[in-house]
């Protein structure tokens, strides 16, 4: 058997946590634009809450685009906000809310007020540290924005380590993990064997299972860096994944997954 030869790693959530609390800001939004000025009564506020948590806990990992089409077919199918917007706009809202707070993380890192490992999972550096010294090829693909991946793998300093870092195109619809798995699949001649995935969400390992890789799944808990989220533990169970971990520190563990 070939031993892996390629990582391929999601990257909010996996590695960085500058974008914890992300649910957090995206739950109020799409409670926001769904019930508009409506005064719901105590049931509907109550289903509505449970609408929203159960589709950001299934969607978690897709393109952020595609979460806010749901938003935006939600608010029609409802009818509570006559103010429909498209995913586009949505998107472009929900984003500028986002990054007041990750722009305030990347600030403090900038300002020497917090540091690196801050906001990366713990065990992050020291992995990706001992795959570059073992000669594996890493990439990084994401569903947030393209120039906001780059720009926040920068801000950790991990960038460095991947041969590429593909985030999702800017104003276009498409799964970049999907794609950047079959180029390297279809394209560069890399056998499934030799190919690793890592990742706290169902699509990239959904992506990986369907193509023979090896899926190992981070249950992570991003606020403490470490440990098992047990709610992410299900949903990667569920989506197939070989072995599943809360964070990277128990290392030995982890490059004997990957026979290295």
């Amino acid at each position: 058997m070939k031993k892996i030869a390629t990582v391929l790693f999601d990257f909010d959530g996996t590695l960085s946590t500058l974008r914890s609390g992300w649910e957090d800001v995206m739950a109020p939004f799409m409670k926001e634009c769904i019930s508009g000025d409506t005064q719901l009564e105590p049931e509907e506020e109550a289903a509505l809450n449970r609408e929203i948590e159960d589709y950001i806990n299934d969607s978690a990992g897709i393109q952020t685009v595609y979460q806010m089409r749901w938003l935006s077919e939600t608010v029609r199918r409802r009818g509570w906000n006559a103010d429909v917007l498209d995913e586009w706009s949505y998107k472009a809202e929900y984003n500028r809310r986002l990054l007041v707070q990750v722009e305030e993380r990347i600030g403090l890192l900038e300002k020497g007020e917090a540091r690196r490992e801050d906001y990366l999972m713990k065990g992050a550096l020291p992995f990706l540290k001992a795959l570059q010294k073992r000669g594996v090829t890493m990439l990084i693909a994401s569903g947030t924005d393209h120039p906001d991946v780059l720009r926040e793998a920068e801000a950790l300093g991990v960038a460095g380590f991947f041969r590429m870092i593909a985030g999702a195109p800017v104003g276009k619809a498409e799964c970049s993990k999907e794609k950047v798995l079959a180029e390297l699949m279809d394209t560069s001649g890399l056998s499934a064997q030799q190919l690793a995935v890592i990742g706290d969400g169902k699509v990239e390992i959904g992506l990986a299972r369907q193509r023979g890789a090896l899926a190992l799944g981070l249950a992570s808990d991003e606020r403490m860096r470490e440990g098992v989220n047990p709610m992410k533990l299900v949903r990667l169970q569920a989506a197939g994944a070989d072995w599943i971990a809360g964070d990277f520190q128990k290392m030995e563990e982890w490059l004997d997954r990957l026979e290295l």
